[in-house]
């Protein structure tokens, strides 16, 4: 299928978010509640260059990637290094921020001088052991794959800390599932784990590390998809949780010939429901399009699909995915 014109459907869209070169918005219009900060936003400048990146329309001139630079660089907190915004964990928004830095082979002004005390191996440990895998395993994912990331991108480990970081996750991870840790005491459904493990998969792709237990990643994917056990409106809402069951599946397939050939089928019936739906939506009414953030997330999805089905979704530009540059999103 030629998605093309959806691709300049997105690019249309963040066009509208533009304040001026490199300065973004995350929404065009407020909610109900006027809980959105409209104007410019962490996640509207970041998103707004992952976008590009992904659809292949990235600044080239050196004067406008200057000015995307010096905008993400002047949000950074000067004493603790981190950056903030309201809808997520600062160590989610200062990963996210610093990831879109690298896409402009940047760095941040200021060292993570808050997050220098995970550096040592036992502090590290007792962070990752701290975090709420029972009942609340996808947002605080946010804080344990975004502390490896932050460290990551920013050069500000070695690599006995890495191995640290990833020896503690396989040995911790289930067997049984393979998404999230064994021995869970807490009631978050299966799919919340997919959506928070999802984090650490990419920060294993991203290290060339081996992804614990690949077949039953495959098997627990595969189970939710059919048995309809996703998060509600998968393949029928704009935002990560496609992004989030594609690679699992996808990058678990590249480890392991384990069903292989059903991986590939279920993806291409993702395909076949998550596109139309996409093409479906008005970029004038629809909320999720309204937020480049989650916006974002399905961009991501859709290029996860290019790659996982070879010949199957054409566009002009074959999209790049951002995850295979550096780790977060």
């Amino acid at each position: 299928m030629n998605i093309q014109g959806l691709i300049e459907k997105i690019h249309a869209v963040v066009d509208s978010h533009k304040l001026s070169e490199g300065v973004y918005c995350r929404w065009r219009w407020q909610d109900e509640k006027n809980s959105r900060q409209l104007g410019v936003n962490e996640y509207g400048c970041a998103d707004a260059a992952n976008i590009l990146y992904t659809i292949g329309d990235f600044p080239r001139e050196p004067e406008k990637r200057v000015k995307w630079v010096e905008t993400l660089q002047k949000m950074q907190n000067p004493e603790t290094g981190l950056f903030t915004e309201a809808t997520h964990h600062t160590i989610h928004t200062t990963a996210h921020c610093l990831a879109a830095l690298e896409l402009f082979d940047a760095q941040p002004l200021y060292p993570l001088t808050a997050l220098e005390k995970y550096l040592d191996p036992e502090a590290l440990k007792e962070f990752l052991n701290g975090l709420d895998w029972d009942y609340t395993p996808w947002p605080t994912s946010h804080q344990g794959a975004g502390l490896y990331a932050a460290m990551a991108i920013t050069r500000s480990c070695n690599a006995d800390w890495q191995k640290t970081y990833f020896s503690w996750l396989r040995e911790h991870a289930d067997p049984s599932t393979a998404l999230g840790l064994k021995d869970r005491r807490g009631d978050a459904p299966l799919y919340c784990q997919l959506n928070g493990w999802f984090h650490y998969l990419f920060n294993h792709e991203y290290a060339r590390q081996p992804i614990p237990y690949p077949e039953r990643v495959i098997d627990s994917c595969i189970d939710l998809y059919r048995k309809k056990q996703l998060s509600d409106n998968f393949n029928a809402e704009i935002g990560f949780k496609e992004i989030d069951w594609i690679f699992a599946m996808n990058r678990a397939s590249r480890q392991t010939p384990h069903r292989f050939r059903e991986v590939k089928n279920y993806l291409k019936d993702c395909s076949d429901h998550f596109i139309p739906y996409m093409e479906g939506l008005d970029p004038d009414t629809d909320e999720g399009m309204n937020d480049l953030h989650m916006l974002f997330g399905a961009v991501c999805a859709l290029a996860e699909l290019q790659l996982a089905l070879p010949g199957y979704i054409e566009t002009d530009v074959p999209m790049k995915i951002v995850l295979d540059r550096r780790p977060f999103i």
